[in-house]
């Protein structure tokens, strides 16, 4: 079952939370966080990605970058922009995107329980990834950016976030690059508190939605630091990392598209004639085409769009990975046609999140940039649990959540 506890959470005072907030590390590269944070002092960026405290073109893993986010850290702590709590809370974190609200619960998940999978993960990470996570864990002794899990819904729990959410939040404003509202609540009802702790004790599994590479490095450093403390009594703060978790039934996954740099030496003619030996491919024209059901594809190619729909027998629906769009379109198109198979390393595919809308894909491919776009028509959070369940993995590139977590309205120190 889950553990989770409440926590003494950094956070900024309510009048500077919109200017200290930022997109998660992961997102932007260092020149667009650069400019996302020129003349704001106080952005979080300064911590998470602090190679934009240096010249231009300064490599984002020297030593010096990782020791610079522990002196912006600090900095932040003595000017008074991240406070500490005086005591341990829950918090309510809410996100609202084209009119739709989902909430929450910002806690202390346990660090065994990603050890031995009760904190359940659908995707692999690479240990470059890790390890530079790890080191901005270690070197910050604190989860700067939250994780975000999944866990199956509960009427208990809604009861009492509604309750919550019914009070004056924290912290209330809109982003002004997303235009998504951020809203946050602080839970210090002893009552409450224990409740939540009561409720989560039943739930038997966490899902990591979005942020595998940080979950992983926040347990690690966790499990690090407690097999190096001769004194380790299992209470510590390290044992926690930083999570946002939220009912599966309120998330929101979106499509997570391919674009293609050649036709492996075919013509158009030629691909399309490949493809309709495993689909039944319809031309709809120069209007923009979205898939509109499992199975169902959009191709963009030279100037038209075309409905692509599996033919029975080509996917396996009993399969947790066989009846995902992305299995089918990797093994009926990318690799059996265009001969693609690493998607992780290949130069001559790239991946494009569906918040970015179609219309990109289709400025792309006409700009000469690429020759072909795939959509695909997004999975569900039930997808992602039957196969994080089964102790599979998707393939590269198949979730994209939105809206992402808000860094910086919370931080978990370790100690």
């Amino acid at each position: 079952m889950a553990t989770i506890k409440p926590f003494r959470g950094y956070r900024p005072p309510r009048e500077l939370a919109k200017q200290l907030s930022s997109r998660p590390y992961d997102v932007l590269n260092s020149e667009e966080a650069r400019a996302e944070a020129e003349g704001n002092p106080i952005s979080l960026y300064h911590i998470i990605k602090p190679e934009i405290d240096f010249p231009a073109g300064t490599d984002e893993h020297d030593p010096r970058v990782y020791q610079k986010a522990r002196e912006n850290f600090d900095l932040f702590r003595k000017n008074g922009w991240l406070v500490q709590d005086n005591e341990e809370h829950y918090y309510v974190y809410a996100q609202t995107m084209n009119g739709k609200t989902q909430y929450g619960l910002v806690v202390a998940a346990y660090v065994d329980d990603y050890m031995t999978g009760k904190i359940k993960k659908h995707e692999l990470t690479r240990k470059d990834k890790e390890e530079d996570r790890m080191k901005h864990v270690r070197v910050n002794n604190a989860n700067m950016e939250p994780v975000f899990f999944a866990y199956p819904h509960r009427d208990d729990l809604n009861t009492i976030i509604s309750q919550v959410v019914s009070r004056e939040p924290e912290y209330d404003f809109i982003a002004d690059l997303d235009g998504f509202r951020h809203t946050f609540w602080v839970i210090n009802d002893k009552q409450t508190i224990n409740r939540i702790t009561e409720i989560f004790s039943q739930i038997p599994n966490l899902y990591i939605a979005d942020g595998h590479h940080r979950s992983a490095a926040a347990a690690l450093v966790g499990d690090e630091k407690r097999r190096q403390n001769p004194y380790h009594t299992g209470t510590e703060e390290y044992n926690y990392f930083l999570a946002v978790c939220f009912p599966d039934d309120q998330l929101t996954i979106i499509d997570y598209n391919r674009l293609v740099r050649d036709l492996n030496g075919l013509t158009d003619e030629q691909f399309l004639q490949r493809l309709a030996e495993d689909f039944v491919v319809e031309n709809k024209g120069c209007g923009i085409y979205k898939p509109c059901a499992l199975h169902n594809f959009s191709l963009y190619l030279s100037g038209s769009w075309y409905s692509l729909t599996a033919k029975p027998g080509r996917y396996d629906d009993a399969d947790p990975i066989g009846v995902l769009d992305v299995t089918i379109s990797s093994n009926l198109i990318l690799d059996k046609i265009l001969d693609l198979r690493d998607l992780r390393t290949n130069k001559r595919i790239d991946f494009v999140g569906g918040i970015r809308g179609l219309g990109e894909l289709k400025r792309r491919v006409d700009s000469g940039e690429m020759r072909m776009a795939l959509a695909l028509y997004p999975v569900t959070m039930q997808q992602i649990i039957n196969i994080a369940d089964s102790g599979n993995i998707m393939p590269p590139k198949t979730t994209w959540f939105e809206p992402k977590l808000r860094s910086g309205l919370i931080v978990h120190e370790l100690v």
